[in-house]
């Protein structure tokens, strides 16, 4: 019997050992802070390019010189050449003033019919003036081969003004749109799309007529 009661004893106390070291082991590694092991398993090799990105001038000023053909409605596709200046108020809207001229042909009537002609060849000349407002509406950037940026714009544009044509000055409405890069920042490379609405009355009625323009131009800003 006594026996019994000191081996219940013994091993009493060898669990209450046993506890104990697991008690202080979870406290010793609950102490401890955990650590991860951070280091980048695969390391990408990004090769930097240095992009020279050219920039607008200070200045808000901006003029230059363009030409293309313009189609006077029944009058022929013919050379037109101009001028236009520009001031840009903010990144998104501008204001531009534009002369342009052209010379044009004589109508299909005239030439199939074998009449007299309508105007003379000095009422052929066609010059406008334009005032118009326009919106930056796709700035962007183009780049070439990897190494240069330049500024890009795609604009909408539309103006009022007059046309003197045929011995007479029509009220005009100019609406279109253009692309303009930016090669420096003081030189910009144009393109545009317009379309110059006003009445003639040269075929015994009056009419609206749309005379479309396009135009490669140049201009720097100062």
């Amino acid at each position: 019997m006594e026996g019994r009661v000191r081996h219940i004893s013994l091993s009493g106390a060898a669990l209450l050992l046993v506890c104990s070291n697991v008690l202080l082991t979870t406290a010793a590694l609950a102490a401890e802070p955990m650590t991860i092991d951070t280091e980048q398993v695969i390391k990408p090799q990004v090769k930097r390019t240095n992009v020279s990105e050219p920039r607008i001038d200070a200045e808000d000023f901006e003029v230059g010189v363009f030409g293309g053909m313009m189609s006077v409605e029944d009058f022929g596709v013919n050379p037109v050449f101009g001028i236009r200046t520009a001031y840009h108020i903010s990144e998104d809207f501008f204001v531009e003033a534009a002369v342009g001229q052209t010379k044009t042909t004589k109508t299909s009537y005239e030439r199939l019919s074998g009449a007299a002609e309508l105007i003379t060849n000095d009422e052929r000349l066609l010059r406008y003036y334009n005032l118009s407002l326009g919106y930056n509406l796709l700035p962007g950037e183009v780049f070439i081969k990897g190494k240069y940026a330049f500024n890009t714009a795609l604009y909408l544009i539309a103006g009022i003004g007059s046309t003197h044509f045929a011995g007479n000055d029509r009220f005009t409405l100019s609406v279109g749109s253009g692309y303009r890069f930016l090669a420096t920042d003081w030189l910009a490379i144009h393109g545009d799309l317009r379309d110059f609405i006003f009445d003639m009355d040269l075929f015994g009625s009056n009419q609206i007529t749309n005379n479309i323009e396009m135009s490669l131009g140049a201009t720097i800003f100062f």
